[in-house]
């Protein structure tokens, strides 16, 4: 799907406030409803906007504690894979999973309530799974999240 300068800037202002109502963001790019409208429906199609969340505050509702845990596994079979993620997606406290390169095979971001939550998923995390290492890099401060990258600055995809 081409995405045009319009595009860009209906998802970064989506991206700053997706409760906005239609016709405030139409306002705040220069559109009618209607125009806006159909581009977001479009957008949609594409499955380029999926949904709309509002931010919570985890901290305020007691989930004081992000945890960034890397680990290193010896099996990287596709059927090892997926019941991994399998076994990780049972555990609500884990919010993000990716598999990386480089010198770990995984990085998950965990946000509980304090250093006993954390426990208690660390032991739902290396039970019954065949990890090699695992190790926790706990977040001191949340210096900058949630931004988007500079769409109107991006290169043009082929």
């Amino acid at each position: 799907m081409k995405i045009d300068r319009m595009d860009k800037r209906l998802l970064m202002v989506l991206h700053q406030d997706a409760s906005a109502p239609q016709r405030k963001l139409a306002e705040r790019i220069g559109l009618s409803q209607n125009a806006l409208w159909r581009r977001l429906k479009r957008l949609e199609a594409a499955g380029i906007v999926k949904g709309s969340r509002p931010c919570i505050d985890l901290a305020a509702l007691g989930f004081d504690l992000t945890v960034f845990v890397m680990i290193r596994t010896r099996n990287h079979s596709i059927d090892w894979a997926e019941r991994f993620r399998d076994h990780v997606a049972r555990i609500p406290e884990v919010v993000e999973m990716h598999r990386i390169g480089g010198d770990w095979d995984y990085m998950l971001k965990i946000v509980t309530q304090g250093m006993a939550g954390y426990d208690r998923v660390y032991r739902q995390l290396t039970t019954g799974t065949e990890l090699e290492t695992v190790t926790g890099h706990f977040s001191m401060e949340t210096m900058l999240s949630g931004r988007m990258p500079d769409l109107e600055a991006a290169a043009p995809r082929a």
